[in-house]
Protein backbone atom coordinates (compact mmCIF):
# COMPACT_ATOMS: atom_id res chain seq x y z
CA UNK A 1 0.00 0.00 0.00
CA UNK A 2 1.02 3.48 -1.09
CA UNK A 3 1.90 6.25 1.97
CA UNK A 4 -0.12 8.98 1.51
CA UNK A 5 1.26 12.35 0.63
CA UNK A 6 0.11 15.73 2.19
CA UNK A 7 0.45 19.21 1.57
CA UNK A 8 1.22 21.18 4.67
CA UNK A 9 -0.33 24.90 5.38
CA UNK A 10 1.72 27.43 6.29
CA UNK A 11 0.86 26.87 10.06
CA UNK A 12 1.85 23.33 9.97
CA UNK A 13 5.82 24.01 9.02
CA UNK A 14 7.33 21.63 11.91
CA UNK A 15 4.45 19.15 11.19
CA UNK A 16 5.34 18.85 7.76
CA UNK A 17 8.98 18.31 8.84
CA UNK A 18 7.99 15.32 11.21
CA UNK A 19 5.99 13.69 8.66
CA UNK A 20 9.00 13.92 6.01
CA UNK A 21 11.52 12.37 8.86
CA UNK A 22 8.63 9.50 8.84
CA UNK A 23 9.32 8.77 5.12
CA UNK A 24 5.69 10.56 4.25
CA UNK A 25 5.97 12.87 0.80
CA UNK A 26 4.93 16.19 1.83
CA UNK A 27 5.22 19.58 0.23
CA UNK A 28 5.18 22.50 3.02
CA UNK A 29 3.78 25.61 1.62
CA UNK A 30 6.27 28.06 3.18
CA UNK A 31 8.75 26.03 0.83
CA UNK A 32 6.84 27.34 -2.06
CA UNK A 33 8.07 30.88 -3.15
CA UNK A 34 4.49 32.16 -3.60
CA UNK A 35 4.23 36.01 -4.68
CA UNK A 36 1.23 36.85 -3.08
CA UNK A 37 -0.15 35.57 0.19
CA UNK A 38 -3.70 36.56 -0.12
CA UNK A 39 -3.78 34.06 -3.50
CA UNK A 40 -2.15 31.37 -1.40
CA UNK A 41 -5.53 29.87 -0.29
CA UNK A 42 -6.54 29.63 -3.88
CA UNK A 43 -3.37 28.33 -5.01
CA UNK A 44 -3.43 25.51 -1.96
CA UNK A 45 -7.30 24.47 -3.53
CA UNK A 46 -6.50 24.33 -7.10
CA UNK A 47 -2.82 22.68 -6.68
CA UNK A 48 -1.30 19.81 -5.47
CA UNK A 49 -4.61 18.00 -5.73
CA UNK A 50 -3.15 14.44 -5.23
CA UNK A 51 -2.14 15.40 -1.72
CA UNK A 52 -3.88 15.22 1.43
CA UNK A 53 -4.32 18.91 2.53
CA UNK A 54 -3.26 19.09 6.65
CA UNK A 55 -4.49 22.98 7.67
CA UNK A 56 -5.50 24.67 10.84
CA UNK A 57 -7.11 27.06 8.88
CA UNK A 58 -10.91 26.59 9.43
CA UNK A 59 -12.19 28.46 6.37
CA UNK A 60 -10.08 27.26 4.24
CA UNK A 61 -10.60 23.42 5.85
CA UNK A 62 -14.40 24.16 4.52
CA UNK A 63 -13.86 25.21 1.25
CA UNK A 64 -11.79 21.87 0.70
CA UNK A 65 -14.25 19.64 1.73
CA UNK A 66 -16.67 21.41 -0.29
CA UNK A 67 -15.13 21.14 -3.21
CA UNK A 68 -14.62 17.42 -2.49
CA UNK A 69 -10.85 17.83 -2.13
CA UNK A 70 -9.11 15.60 0.86
CA UNK A 71 -8.24 17.79 3.66
CA UNK A 72 -7.71 17.20 7.26
CA UNK A 73 -8.45 19.84 10.38
CA UNK A 74 -5.51 19.59 12.72
CA UNK A 75 -6.60 21.39 16.05
CA UNK A 76 -3.73 21.52 18.11
CA UNK A 77 -1.16 24.10 18.04
CA UNK A 78 2.08 22.27 19.30
CA UNK A 79 3.95 19.81 17.17
CA UNK A 80 3.30 17.33 19.84
CA UNK A 81 -0.20 17.33 19.74
CA UNK A 82 -0.40 17.43 16.01
CA UNK A 83 1.14 14.40 15.53
CA UNK A 84 -1.16 12.76 17.85
CA UNK A 85 -3.93 13.73 16.09
CA UNK A 86 -2.35 12.27 13.08
CA UNK A 87 -1.71 9.17 14.70
CA UNK A 88 -5.20 8.69 16.36
CA UNK A 89 -6.48 8.87 12.59
CA UNK A 90 -4.28 6.13 11.75
CA UNK A 91 -1.15 7.51 10.42
CA UNK A 92 2.23 5.73 11.61
CA UNK A 93 5.45 7.91 12.89
CA UNK A 94 8.73 6.07 12.81
CA UNK A 95 11.95 7.67 11.97
CA UNK A 96 12.85 6.26 8.38
CA UNK A 97 15.66 7.81 5.99
CA UNK A 98 13.50 8.00 2.96
CA UNK A 99 13.13 11.85 2.42
CA UNK A 100 15.01 15.09 2.97
CA UNK A 101 13.60 16.74 6.29
CA UNK A 102 14.75 19.98 4.91
CA UNK A 103 13.35 20.00 1.01
CA UNK A 104 11.50 16.96 0.55
CA UNK A 105 13.81 15.27 -1.84
CA UNK A 106 14.43 11.32 -1.65
CA UNK A 107 17.61 10.63 0.08
CA UNK A 108 20.14 8.14 -1.17
CA UNK A 109 23.65 6.60 -0.06
CA UNK A 110 26.30 9.18 -0.66
CA UNK A 111 29.26 8.46 -2.89
CA UNK A 112 32.53 8.49 -1.37
CA UNK A 113 33.03 12.01 -2.84
CA UNK A 114 30.08 13.74 -1.98
CA UNK A 115 31.06 11.95 1.91
CA UNK A 116 34.34 13.43 1.70
CA UNK A 117 33.11 16.99 0.70
CA UNK A 118 30.39 17.73 2.59
CA UNK A 119 32.36 16.65 5.80
CA UNK A 120 35.11 18.68 4.78
CA UNK A 121 32.75 21.65 4.27
CA UNK A 122 30.68 21.28 7.74
CA UNK A 123 34.07 20.38 9.52
CA UNK A 124 32.81 16.81 10.89
CA UNK A 125 35.18 14.20 12.15
CA UNK A 126 36.10 12.04 8.83
CA UNK A 127 35.24 8.65 11.15
CA UNK A 128 31.72 9.50 10.90
CA UNK A 129 31.06 7.92 7.74
CA UNK A 130 32.79 4.36 9.96
CA UNK A 131 30.50 4.84 12.78
CA UNK A 132 27.54 5.62 10.88
CA UNK A 133 25.37 4.62 8.06
CA UNK A 134 25.00 7.81 6.22
CA UNK A 135 22.22 9.01 3.94
CA UNK A 136 22.42 12.13 1.22
CA UNK A 137 20.28 14.95 -0.02
CA UNK A 138 21.19 16.08 -3.79
CA UNK A 139 19.32 19.07 -3.67
CA UNK A 140 20.34 20.38 -0.16
CA UNK A 141 23.83 18.51 -0.18
CA UNK A 142 23.46 17.33 3.34
CA UNK A 143 24.64 14.28 4.96
CA UNK A 144 22.14 12.53 7.59
CA UNK A 145 23.37 9.78 9.93
CA UNK A 146 22.08 8.23 13.15
CA UNK A 147 23.27 10.67 15.84
CA UNK A 148 22.45 12.49 19.28
CA UNK A 149 19.76 14.61 17.07
CA UNK A 150 18.12 11.41 15.98
CA UNK A 151 18.40 9.60 19.66
CA UNK A 152 16.09 12.65 20.54
CA UNK A 153 14.30 12.52 18.00
CA UNK A 154 13.32 8.70 19.38
CA UNK A 155 12.89 10.00 22.53
CA UNK A 156 9.98 12.84 21.38
CA UNK A 157 8.02 9.95 19.24
CA UNK A 158 8.35 7.66 22.36
CA UNK A 159 6.95 9.71 24.53
CA UNK A 160 4.07 10.52 22.55
CA UNK A 161 3.77 7.18 22.00
CA UNK A 162 3.27 6.27 25.45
Amino acid sequence: MNKPKFLCDRMLGKLATWLRISGYDTVYVGDLKLNNRRKEDTFILNSFKDRILLTRDRELYNRCISSRRDAIFIKSDSVEGQIREMIELGFDFQIVMDRCSVCNSPLRKPSENETMRVLRRERIEEDLRERYELWYCEKCDKLYWMGGHWRNMVGFLDRIYS
